[in-house]
């Protein structure tokens, strides 16, 4: 029997994806978590033997329960709507054996867990495609740096003396970033940022 725990917060499609999987003959949901930090939780106390998770979750994303799942010998199945192969980069960081679209039927959710379990990855092929022929993300370490902290919600003032840089170059780096970002405020910078799956 393949033991199963769920990470999902839309409720309603947490429930009927566990209901879908135990009426497969070889598969037992044995736990259900709304965000990522639950999820890690149930995977210590019931040590099952696949996790299937979402991306976008409170508390704690599915790929940073991923990455502190690796090496527990618990696969993950990132089950996601996001195509984005910032996101896809990670996730094979991570080490998930498999990242599907929720678009997908489910008896190919069924399949793959069961190809999962025999050793297999199975990757949705728009990100493969996509993976290989995706954007890099453009700006230097620096640049990430002044966005991450701009996203944390910082000012100009506070960012300068965080990095220990001048207000205006702090400005500067703004500037430079909106530019390679190709967009024309820091919301949309953010935002680029975010759907690009670029956030580590």
């Amino acid at each position: 029997m393949i033991r199963i725990v769920i990470a999902e917060d839309q409720r309603m499609l947490l429930g009927a994806l566990a209901s879908l999987l135990d009426l497969e003959e070889d598969m037992k949901v044995v736990g259900r978590a709304g965000n990522g930090e639950d999820a890690i939780k149930l995977v210590h106390e019931l040590k099952p033997d696949v996790c299937i998770m979402d991306i976008e979750m409170p508390a704690k994303t599915g790929l940073d329960a991923a990455e502190e799942l690796k090496g527990l010998g618990c696969k993950v199945i990132i089950l996601t709507t996001f195509a984005r192969s910032g996101y896809f980069d990670r996730a094979l960081k991570a080490g998930v054996s498999g990242y599907l679209l929720k678009d997908s039927p489910i008896e190919e959710l069924a399949h793959s867990i069961r190809s999962v379990m025999a050793g297999r990855r199975i990757y949705a092929s728009e990100l493969v495609d996509e993976a290989y022929g995706g954007e890099e993300n453009p700006l230097t370490e620096r640049e990430k740096e002044v966005l991450g902290l701009v996203a944390d919600g910082k000012n100009t003032k506070e960012i300068a003396s965080e990095l220990f840089i001048t207000t205006g170059t702090v400005r500067n780096y703004i500037s430079v970033i909106l530019d390679k970002l190709n967009v024309s405020n820091r919301i949309e910078a953010i935002t680029r940022f975010k759907e690009k799956g670029w956030f580590k």
